[in-house]
């Protein structure tokens, strides 16, 4: 993608979290998504095919760049620019305390829940490959270990986000570790 689509693309997503954190994602139109980005309406569908589409890749935008780290890209790239340093769920909660690329907004706007439900399915394989062990067939199922470890890291964001971030990513780090340490 060149620079200038990069640029369309990129102006789409700052009007889309404009209107998502103004008004519920049902009643967000492409047409307020245009004319907020100031482009035509086939650019809008050269880039996307529909909202939901958009929404998709919003999310796939923000939170591949975690993701990334996983391959062991220590200097990696997407929206965000950064180094990925410590735990995988400490860099996740960093980027969200530095409202790296308006995430804060996102999680805290009335359709935080889009996101997080997204953000949750990424979790799982993130957690997947993160976890040394793996539970044993006699005790839990695999999946719903991941499926709770994902929800929980999902709570935490959530319970964080609204008690407005008093706490830093390093000890919201520590209470998430302490609530899965037993999994």
């Amino acid at each position: 993608m060149d620079r200038r689509q990069r640029k369309t693309r990129y102006a789409i997503f700052d009007a889309f979290i404009f209107l998502l954190k103004e008004k519920n994602f049902e009643k967000i139109t492409v047409g307020e998504i245009i004319e907020k980005a100031d482009i035509g309406r086939a650019t809008f569908y050269a880039h996307f095919e529909t909202k939901d589409y958009l929404l998709k890749e919003l999310c796939n935008e923000l939170f591949c760049h975690v993701f990334d780290s996983l391959k062991g890209e220590k200097n990696h790239r997407h929206i965000f620019d950064c180094t990925a340093e410590g735990s995988v769920y400490l860099h996740i909660f960093e980027h969200i305390y530095k409202n790296d690329n308006r995430l804060l907004d996102l999680l805290s706007c009335p359709n935080n829940g889009l996101f997080l439900g997204y953000f949750k399915n990424g979790l799982i394989s993130l957690i997947k490959n993160q976890r040394t062990s793996t539970v044993s067939s006699d005790s839990l199922p695999e999946e719903l270990v991941l499926n709770h470890i994902a929800s929980t890291f999902v709570e935490t964001v959530r319970w964080w986000v609204s008690s407005k971030m008093k706490e830093p990513p390093e000890k919201i780090n520590e209470y998430f570790t302490t609530l899965i340490k037993n999994i």
